[in-house]
């Protein structure tokens, strides 16, 4: 039986972003009192995306403020193999409402190093501004890799290449984000063509956060599942 679902398709922009829209990488909108997120040891996430909630039509979902999603840079991005919802790797941060005293440059004394931070691992590779579209997606439409389920998103059906994380499929039933691997051809000095990416996940994969769909009606973003794979 076919189902339709309701998304938010995402596109990277090479136009420089604002701290207060929807972007992805560099550095994220903090409020004055707050500080860079940090797993148990003292090391900082890094700004994997921020959503300007006011950019998205889609139902349950908050209408203002901005959602972050932080992960860890190092080797597994953050990623956690015993529980997919312990939000040490990684760190789902809602703000209501934002502050435009807020400067660029008191953002950037708020980031210091970690030992492990490997910007070429990192799979955000530089900084874009987040473009939205609202589309419908079908489940006959989404039959393999190269459907409909690819690409940037809010809501829709994930593309799940090999494992399914949710335990219970039925609770955490809305996609919170997805990222894929994201990369472009452009024609250099001399006219041929190189491949740069702008987003990759080891080789080449794809990243999915769940949540539950009552949950994000009342903004606890406490039980997130996050989750990437390689194809």
């Amino acid at each position: 039986m076919s189902e339709t679902k309701q998304c938010m398709k995402l596109r990277l922009t090479d136009e420089k972003p604002s701290i207060f829209g929807s972007k992805a990488g560099g550095l994220g909108y903090l409020p004055h009192e707050m500080d860079v997120p940090t797993n148990k040891l003292g090391n900082q996430l890094r700004l994997l995306i921020q959503i300007n909630c006011s950019d998205v039509e889609l139902d349950n979902f908050p209408k203002q403020g901005l959602l972050q999603f932080w992960i860890l840079n190092d080797s597994m991005a953050g990623l956690g193999f015993d529980d997919p919802t312990d939000q040490e790797g990684f760190r789902i941060v809602y703000h209501p409402f934002i502050d435009e005293t807020v400067t660029e440059m008191e953002l950037t004394f708020k980031v210091f190093g970690n030992p492990f931070d490997d910007e070429e691992a990192f799979p955000i590779k530089g900084e874009f501004a987040v473009e939205m579209t609202v589309t419908e997606e079908n489940s006959d439409d989404c039959a393999d890799e190269d459907s409909l389920m690819s690409g940037h998103k809010i809501g829709g059906f994930p593309l799940l290449t090999k494992n399914d994380p949710r335990r219970d499929n039925d609770y955490h039933n809305f996609l919170l984000l997805q990222l894929d691997s994201d990369f472009v051809s452009d024609l250099d000095q001399n006219g041929k063509y190189i491949f740069r990416e702008k987003v990759m996940w080891g080789d080449a994969g794809t990243a999915e956060f769940f949540i539950n769909r009552e949950a994000l009606k009342l903004l606890d973003f406490s039980d997130v599942i996050y989750h990437w794979d390689n194809t």
